[in-house]
């Protein structure tokens, strides 16, 4: 089941975690009813929505720090360990249709005790998959591991746009030596793009998993931790991979910068060996061809075959001294 779309007053999910891997969806009607003791509550919003916006900032109870890091539009991933909870923002790939994978998704994440709230305003595919695994029963059975759920489903999330990076690379270097240069420069300069965008954002969730995991958090265990150690060494593997995409990138438009100035040498080159084999011809012709008397051969009516024949000596004596010299 992918992440389903919001209500018009923008609740998503709404579940009340057995315990064992399954959950029951609540409405707000039931949100609004409930307490610590009724067990952990998970609520996903979007918090575009004015009635999710409101609800945050009163009803739920929120350190104000917690509401406006919920609501906010521009995030960057981190981790915060506050008196009364845990707030913890991240990002995935944007898998939408039509979107570009490097605009990444901002989900933000406050976890306390008895209850996580999770906001977005995109969807997210790994959110769908934390709700299709509770509704089927075996999901998340406390918070630490729903935590571990969000954060390893985002990682997991970008191995493919990570291996198509690599795949686009390495296809240009194969192209880059027989192919016209002019498309490739575009391609390697988009690739670039997305790569920097990417790694803008993971370099820094990196960093927040990374506190995450030596934080003294209640709710995440010796389990969790040792998965979200798995989670950080993929991450960190994608960073790398990202970083050597980067540099071949830049390794190729290199070899494009050269092979263009080398084309351009070659021609310039070319021209400055025609330009002179032609240079004695034209004081040739341009002597002759004054309108003075005395011009050799005027009134020879072979004059003019004469002349193309020391024409034809002068180039082939260009040509034999040229090759001496090694000039082509």
């Amino acid at each position: 089941m992918s992440e389903t779309s919001p209500s018009s007053d923008g609740l998503i999910h709404a579940m009340l975690l057995d315990g064992h891997g399954g959950a029951r969806q609540l409405s707000w009607e039931s949100l609004r009813a409930w307490k610590r003791e009724d067990g952990l509550l998970w609520m996903h919003l979007d918090y575009s929505r004015q009635t999710a916006r409101d609800w945050l900032l009163g009803p739920a109870g929120l350190p104000e720090v917690v509401a406006e890091a919920l609501l906010a539009e521009e995030t960057r991933p981190r981790t915060a360990l506050l008196d009364r909870g845990l707030l913890l923002i991240l990002r995935g790939v944007n898998l939408n249709p039509g979107a570009d994978p490097e605009d990444m998704v901002s989900i933000r994440l406050w976890a306390e005790d008895g209850r996580i709230i999770t906001t977005r305003r995109r969807r997210l595919l790994s959110v769908g998959d934390l709700a299709t695994e509770l509704i089927a029963g075996n999901g998340a059975q406390d918070a630490g591991d729903l935590i571990e759920g969000l954060a390893d489903g985002l990682i997991r999330r970008m191995s493919d746009v990570v291996d198509d990076a690599e795949d686009k690379v390495a296809d240009i270097e194969e192209r880059v030596m027989t192919d016209a240069l002019p498309g490739l420069r575009g391609e390697v300069a988009d690739l670039r793009r997305q790569v920097i965008a990417l790694r803008r954002y993971l370099a820094p969730q990196r960093d927040a998993l990374s506190r995450l995991m030596t934080e003294k958090v209640p709710w995440v265990g010796e389990i969790n931790r040792l998965h979200l150690r798995e989670t950080l060494e993929r991450l960190t593997r994608y960073v790398e991979d990202l970083d050597a995409v980067r540099d071949r990138c830049l390794v190729a438009h290199e070899e494009i910068q050269n092979r263009s100035t080398d084309q351009l040498n070659r021609r310039m080159y070319l021209l400055s060996v025609v330009a002179a084999l032609f240079l004695p011809l034209g004081f040739l012709t341009g002597l002759l061809g004054i309108n003075v008397g005395g011009i050799p051969g005027s009134e020879d009516p072979h004059g003019f075959l004469l002349f193309l024949l020391v024409i034809a000596g002068v180039v082939a004596f260009q040509l034999w001294l040229f090759r001496k010299m090694k000039w082509f």
